[in-house]
């Protein structure tokens, strides 16, 4: 149940459910965690997989540790790491597009560019438009 502590009994040891008790007399809980088909731990150059999981946490006086056994293998960086780069289009309100018109004295259509190019910062959008 728990790979990581089954050694700490010995031969004829303790089992885990007792070592289980042990540890939470002394603050620390361990749960497994049930169902996890991988794990990947990304890298700058590379992923490392572990298929077929087993997964541990350890929780000693609110900080967590996951401890984590299965099968080992790398593989170069998939695209899922950048999805969370690719950026959403920023929504420009009516409101914003006016007032960086109206402290700048851009037009509306001057005024919606520079928004949009500052990803929706007024302060940018109007130093942008002032710095002309």
């Amino acid at each position: 149940m728990f790979p990581g502590l089954s050694g700490l009994g010995g031969r004829g040891g303790l089992s885990p459910k007792k070592m289980k008790g042990m540890l939470k007399n002394m603050g620390i809980n361990i749960d497994e965690l049930e169902n996890v088909s991988e794990v990947v731990i990304r890298l700058p150059d590379k992923e490392i997989v572990i298929s077929n999981p087993s997964v541990a946490i350890m929780d000693s006086h609110g900080s967590r540790s996951y401890q984590i056994s299965g099968d080992e293998t790398e593989r170069a960086p998939s695209s899922a790491g950048s999805e969370q780069a690719a950026e959403a289009p920023v929504e420009i309100l009516d409101s914003d597009v006016q007032l960086v018109a109206s402290q700048t004295g851009a037009s509306l259509p001057e005024a919606r560019a520079a928004l949009q190019e500052a990803k929706g910062d007024l302060a940018a959008a109007i130093i942008k438009l002032t710095s002309k």
